[in-house]
């Protein structure tokens, strides 16, 4: 049977190759002593390769096995009234440990065409079972959100990625491909309702002379904390000596570090960064508040962020978006310049006295200077294109589009705002109108 192919062979003929494979594996140690050193095809780390892509392909055999019989209607009950999962374990006892779920997961799944390309790839020997479980899994959850025609490329994004990094990964891209193939300001939606989860408890005495918090942010909280953490938080040596603080006592050492700092600040700017972010985002992307920028540098690197919500971070802080072309290449390399400068917010805080929101009453140390006409839209940083906004007012002027402008009155120059929705698209469409051809 050597020459002949396997796709040619009875069920009889594959059975007694599976029992040989299973006896050679059995004797398999007593043989290993034979394998050359030196790593390398024929030693023992291509054994290793071998036993595991035999051990990928038991997993796709279950699976075919439970979908014949699933077809059948031998899996569902019967006379031992055993449910799917449970004939699993009961016929392959190796799965009484863990497994069964995954096998029964994909064996469904695969009754299904638009999960094919998943079924080549575990048939293949590609993907593991368990990987494949968590590509229909999140295949599942994606699909209602995404626009027409995206499925095939989002699946095939799914299935490379847990190729390459595992069922951890392929959980990782779940923001990604939203912005890449979602409906169009469905990641911007879902980030601003992030935000109404937004917790801090009040501290719980733990009766050892500490008190402990529990802290609930949304992606962009997370984004903006990790990256100040990241810097106060690193292991700092004292006179050659290893830092012995665990990484959870450096964090929360570097927490107390930055409120000491705001609080040293006082009714003064901030010496200090609000928040340090590398974002990478489209020229297109940025311009049409298309897509996702992306978070580099620091333990928080790859989180996705939302159009609207870098355009408001760009407000404010140091955060500094470098802006590709089509092809990738750097167009733009932002600077912090281009914020507005202790300087210039003083004079705002001058100026505007708190928030400009109409009824707020928020003070100056509670806003953030904000660029009546966009950073990202080329509006300058100077206080006559800036208003200050505390942070919810702020963030409902970029959701709702709102347009503000700096007018004269006899009492001095005050920020008025246009309340209507999708003002600001308004006043750039004005503003296109008056620019030459």
């Amino acid at each position: 049977m050597e020459g002949i192919p396997a796709q040619g062979l009875s069920l009889a003929e594959h059975r007694e190759r599976l029992a040989a494979a299973r006896s050679s594996l059995a004797a398999l140690s007593s043989v290993l002593w034979q394998t050359p050193s030196g790593g390398g095809l024929e030693g023992l780390s291509g054994v290793m390769g071998e036993v595991d892509a035999l051990g990928m392909a038991c997993d796709a055999g279950r699976v075919a096995v439970l979908r014949e019989a699933m077809n059948r209607g031998e899996s569902d009950g019967g006379s031992a009234a055993l449910t799917t999962a449970q004939w699993v374990r009961h016929h392959a006892p190796s799965t009484i440990a863990g497994g069964a779920a995954a096998i029964v997961s994909v064996a469904t799944a695969f009754g299904k065409r638009v999960n094919a390309p998943v079924k080549e790839a575990v048939e293949s020997g590609r993907l593991p079972v368990k990987s494949a479980a968590v590509v229909v899994s999140e295949a599942d959850k994606l699909r209602p959100l995404l626009a027409e025609g995206a499925e095939p490329h989002v699946l095939e994004g799914l299935i490379g990625m847990a190729e390459q990094h595992g069922p951890s990964g392929c959980r990782l891209l779940r923001d990604g491909l939203i912005a890449k193939y979602g409906r169009q300001g469905l990641l911007q939606d879902q980030q601003r309702m992030g935000k109404s989860f937004i917790r801090l408890s009040q501290p719980t005495h733990t009766g050892a002379s500490t008190f402990e918090y529990r802290l609930t942010l949304d992606v962009e909280g997370k984004a903006v904390l990790e990256a100040a953490l990241g810097p106060l938080s690193a292991p700092r040596p004292v006179d050659g000596e290893r830092d012995l603080r665990t990484s959870d006592r450096r964090r929360g050492d570097a927490l107390i570090t930055l409120v000491r700092r705001a609080v040293a600040a006082g009714d003064e700017v901030g010496k200090t960064n609000k928040t340090t972010l590398l974002l990478t985002m489209s020229h297109e992307d940025l311009k049409d508040r298309l897509g996702a920028a992306t978070t580099l540098g620091g333990l928080d690197a790859g989180t996705h962020l939302a159009p609207e919500t870098v355009r408001r971070l760009c407000c404010d802080g140091s955060v500094i978006p470098i802006v590709l072309g089509g092809g990738g290449e750097v167009l733009d390399w932002g600077i912090e310049k281009r914020f507005f400068t202790d300087a210039q917010t003083k004079r705002l805080w001058l100026r505007d006295g708190g928030c400009t929101y109409p009824g707020c009453g928020a003070p100056p140390q509670w806003t953030d200077a904000h660029h009546l006409v966009h950073w990202a839209d080329l509006g300058p940083s100077n206080p006559d294109n800036g208003a200050l906004l505390c942070e919810r007012h702020h963030t409902i002027v970029h959701t709702r589009r709102l347009a503000g402008r700096v007018v004269k009155g006899p009492f001095g120059e005050r920020v008025e705002w246009d309340l209507t929705r999708g003002s600001y698209d308004d006043l750039l469409a004005r503003r296109a109108a008056q620019e030459p051809a």
